[in-house]
């Protein structure tokens, strides 16, 4: 068994065939998938997805992208959002420099919030970091200092300092389909250093596809091409990789049921 820890089911890309989407994936042995949120705002429509599905869970939270718009969006509010059974997570949150689509000042002050429910919560945080490795780390590192929580650096292709910050406090790193790109030569290098009870898979999708369906639209299904090439990365067997990154996975996402081995 495979999970999905980071994907939109909620995007249009999806809307006209999401349940042949959930099928693919769990025909293709992804037993669990986590929709990420975006927008507050739209938390209804999340949920609703996660609801639909027996097998899909969610989070709740605003991308840095929509930090301007959502910063009146408060620690309480996603603390009582997150007590609704399918939610198992904080975010996306973080930082993006890439793109710059938020005030920077506008991002940090949204991720420090959003760090603050992780913490009352306990459920993960789902971290958004693109070009802004320094002020991600420097955050962390504060905040830590105020009280752990737990944290994943989702769809990570940041550079070795942050991976290295992550895991020395606490955090996982998880791989997407940038990983199997040829030019990732670099990021694979990172991934073999990262400690293997750290290590998690996703796919972003409908984002970053990973080799051989890269520049289409990507699914949960396709996480099984990125563990392949993470099992290759770090010598292991994909029955082994799917073993280590499950394991993380439930550990991490403690409010997702384990599922009943006996039946399985």
């Amino acid at each position: 068994m495979l999970v999905d820890s980071h994907c939109h089911l909620d995007f249009p890309d999806f809307a006209e065939e999401r349940a042949a989407i959930v099928a693919r994936a769990l025909a293709a042995g992804i037993g669990r998938m986590v929709t990420i949120s975006t927008r507050v705002k739209r938390f209804q429509q999340i949920v609703e997805i996660a609801e639909s599905f027996g097998d899909v869970y969610c989070s709740v939270g605003t991308h840095p992208h929509n930090a301007a718009e959502e910063l009146d969006v408060t620690a309480d509010e996603l603390v009582r959002l997150s007590g609704h059974p399918k939610v198992v997570a904080i975010g996306e949150a973080g930082l993006d420099y890439y793109y710059d689509k938020a005030p920077r000042d506008a991002q940090a002050q949204g991720f420090r919030t959003h760090i603050a429910a992780a913490r009352r919560t306990g459920l993960p945080l789902v971290i958004h970091s693109r070009d802004a490795d320094d002020d991600m780390a420097s955050i962390l590192e504060d905040e830590t200092g105020k009280g752990a929580f737990p944290f994943i650096l989702h769809c990570f292709s940041s550079g070795r300092r942050l991976a290295e910050v992550g895991v020395a406090l606490g955090g996982y790193v998880s791989f997407s389909g940038i990983l199997t790109f040829k030019n990732s030569a670099e990021l694979r290098a990172i991934a073999a250093d990262v400690p293997r009870e750290r290590l998690l898979v996703e796919t972003d999708a409908p984002y970053l596809a990973p080799i051989p369906y890269r520049g289409k639209r990507n699914e949960p299904a396709y996480v099984t091409n990125t563990a392949k090439v993470l099992a290759e990365t770090i010598g292991v067997s994909e029955t082994e990789i799917a073993d280590i990154t499950t394991g993380n996975f439930f550990r991490l996402f403690t409010k997702i049921p384990r599922p009943d081995i006996a039946a399985g």
